[in-house]
């Protein structure tokens, strides 16, 4: 059996699967799945016991989440009216503070990423996101929230899918000695120096790109955040600084081992006249976002909150080659597939 894993493992390193019965049926997918099941049970279980309220996310809205970072949005008609399928929750956690002030969905998500992100192995074209949004917060007080989070599912998932990982040939002690240690912080413009310093050409007033991504990844020993994006680089939700005008109140958490971004967050603008000027800022038009400006002219909570991506998790917990290992129905950017 362990040649047989090992075989097709590697195997699978090369190339997305060309049928769903071969990669169903393959003994490593059966491991990834049950394993990402643990981490959907053990988050459930840490967000429940923290006072959040599970709620089923829409897949379908008349506007969606702007800021995708060269992705395009697909439009469906809605009875006549022009509706995007959902590239992030965000607008829609927002909304549903005023319901209750700690909130979590299990969201789908679909984005036409770009080509070249077929070859990142960390881009898939439909996924799912671990959504947590909590009223009166800031963004220290969620990135505390996602590292207890992190540790709670490695503890658990190391605990209860031993097996599984050891058919992965994941090191486990390489992932679990981190969950005793507070994670590591570094603002934007350290993570720019720090990139430079090694030759990348990474842009200061842009997100960090993926090639640097993967960079600071591979020479972190543990997961880190990156903190505090120019003004500019993100969408027009994430809360400008009052105190440092220009910068944003988010973050990215960074996975080690060269697995790059697992999760993003941020602060939220919730402010009328804030938020229509953010938008007009980075080119959005406020007309087209007429129920979500009538909900925030009304009044929202302020909050703050994050989305961690599910099979990008996945994979770095199970020491997968490709994130599309970690999808039962993988589609990747430009693959045409069932």
């Amino acid at each position: 059996m362990d040649a047989m894993v090992n075989a097709y493992r590697t195997e699978l390193d090369l190339r997305p699967p060309t049928s769903p019965r071969e990669h169903l049926a393959s003994p490593v997918t059966r491991g990834v799945l049950r394993i990402q099941n643990r981490i959907l049970s053990a988050a459930r279980e840490f967000l429940a016991d923290r006072g959040f309220v599970e709620l089923l996310a829409p897949i379908i809205g008349p506007v969606t989440d702007p800021g995708t970072r060269g992705s395009k949005q697909v439009d469906i008609d809605f009875y006549g009216h022009r509706y995007k399928l959902m590239t992030s929750a965000i607008l829609y956690k927002q909304a549903s503070l005023l319901a209750f002030d700690r909130i979590f969905y299990i969201a789908p998500n679909v984005r036409l990423e770009p080509l070249e992100t077929a070859s990142t192995d960390r881009h898939l074209a439909e996924f799912h996101q671990i959504d947590v949004e909590l009223a009166g917060a800031r963004a220290r007080d969620v990135q505390n929230l996602l590292a207890d989070l992190l540790r709670h599912i490695v503890r658990r998932v190391v605990a209860d899918r031993a097996a599984e990982l050891e058919l992965l040939g994941r090191d486990t002690a390489t992932l679990t000695e981190f969950v005793d240690r507070p994670f590591d912080r570094m603002s934007h413009p350290k993570a720019v120096a720090a990139l430079r310093e090694l030759g990348h050409p990474q842009d200061p007033h842009a997100e960090i790109d993926w090639a640097g991504e993967r960079i600071l990844s591979e020479k972190a020993g543990a997961p880190f955040f990156i903190a505090d994006y120019p003004k500019g680089s993100r969408g027009f939700y994430d809360r400008e600084s009052r105190s440092e005008p220009g910068v944003l109140r988010n973050f990215d958490l960074i996975a080690p081992e060269g697995y790059g971004e697992l999760c993003s967050g941020s602060e939220r603008e919730f402010e009328y006249s804030r938020i229509v000027s953010r938008m007009r800022e980075t080119g959005e038009n406020p007309a087209k976002y007429g129920w979500y400006l009538r909900m925030v002219r009304e009044g929202i909570p302020a909050s703050a909150g994050f989305g961690l991506g599910l099979e990008r998790l996945t994979r770095y917990v199970a020491g997968l080659p490709a994130v599309w290992q970690a999808s039962a129905y993988p589609k990747l950017p430009g693959v045409v597939s069932p």
